[in-house]
């Protein structure tokens, strides 16, 4: 497996929780990754909207609400808003969720025209990665950080494994290499809670920048940026103090709230999810499931699940034969 984000993660539980030796190979570890900068707020966002995403949406979205039961997991159901600064009508996903409602005009901030209400599960991150990698570790994984390569043939080369999985991200853009795969930069703060409840969402608009607040207990992630094409991981003093403006022109309690950190994560947009099996040239498969934008948490277990299936029907026949679906050769596509 390559890569300890959400998705591999995810994808390594569903194969070693079936009993299967599974070991994560990754340049940073989980707590480093772009997924420990998430909201994270289950919903697709910066994905490509093919026929799967619904189903690879609906599928995690009833596991995590299953994750609200355990609290080590990190995971709440919080009601709040998503605003817009132009008309416009509620996305069809967010409609089927408790408590959706059209917000009345007195619920807008000031500069919003159209706002809905729902509740969705609201995720910790670093807790989230944290209890995703004991998971993993309770089923006999194994992780080993620090490990980069420059590509996925110098991968398969130090190891004799039948099946690898390539859940690296923006990674992919180099290491397959996909150059269909574009960072999307995400810049966030991270702040002592005042006592806000609810999550807040204003959508990005011609004039205005994206702004999200989500509280996580006793802190709130204030953000936010999509930066297409931006590549630094370094957190911009400017824009930190555009955030924290915007944010609390939504939540005036935020003036003045004790900042924690600064903090930069690159969403790997694609035109749509790759989530195939290939053929190397040896013979062995190997399973892409990266792609995912903005959606990796809310896709990350209905995809994990499809991957581990390609997976386990790779492993259910005799190495150099193919398995029903027939996978693509190397380098097609």
């Amino acid at each position: 497996m390559i890569g300890a984000g959400v998705s591999g993660l995810t994808t390594a539980i569903c194969l070693a929780e079936t009993g299967i030796t599974v070991a994560i190979h990754a340049e940073r570890p989980p707590s480093r990754t772009t997924s420990s900068v998430a909201g994270a707020i289950w919903g697709p966002h910066l994905v490509g909207m093919d026929d799967r995403v619904a189903r690879w949406g609906a599928v995690t979205l009833d596991r995590l609400l299953d994750l609200v039961a355990e609290p080590a997991a990190g995971v709440r159901v919080v009601s709040g808003r998503q605003a817009s600064r132009a008309p416009a009508a509620p996305p069809r996903w967010v409609t089927g969720l408790p408590g959706f409602r059209l917000c009345a005009d007195g619920e807008l901030p000031l500069g919003f025209a159209a706002g809905w209400r729902y509740c969705a599960p609201v995720v910790e991150m670093p807790v989230y990665l944290g209890y995703l990698l004991a998971r993993f570790r309770a089923a006999g994984g194994r992780l080993h950080d620090g490990q980069s390569f420059g590509s996925l043939d110098e991968a398969a080369a130090v190891t004799g494994t039948r099946v690898i999985v390539n859940c690296s991200g923006t990674g992919a853009r180099n290491l397959v290499p996909d150059h269909d795969v574009m960072p999307v930069r995400g810049q966030v703060v991270e702040a002592i809670n005042p006592g806000i409840t609810e999550f807040f969402i204003g959508l990005a608009g011609e004039s205005a920048e994206l702004t999200y607040i989500f509280p996580l207990g006793g802190t709130v992630r204030l953000g936010g940026t999509e930066d297409a094409g931006d590549w630094s991981l370094e957190p911009d003093p400017a824009t930190a103090k555009r955030i924290v403006r915007d944010a609390a022109a939504i939540e005036p309690e935020l003036r003045g709230a004790r900042i924690l950190a600064h903090l930069v994560g690159l969403r790997p947009a694609r035109p749509a999810v790759r989530l195939e099996a290939e053929y190397l040239p040896d013979g062995r498969v190997l399973v892409h499931n990266y792609g995912h934008g903005g959606a990796g948490v809310s896709l990350s277990w209905g995809c994990a699940l499809d991957a581990a299936a390609l997976v386990l029907a790779a492993l259910a026949v005799p190495r150099g034969q193919r398995a029903a679906g027939t996978p693509r050769s190397r380098g097609a596509g």
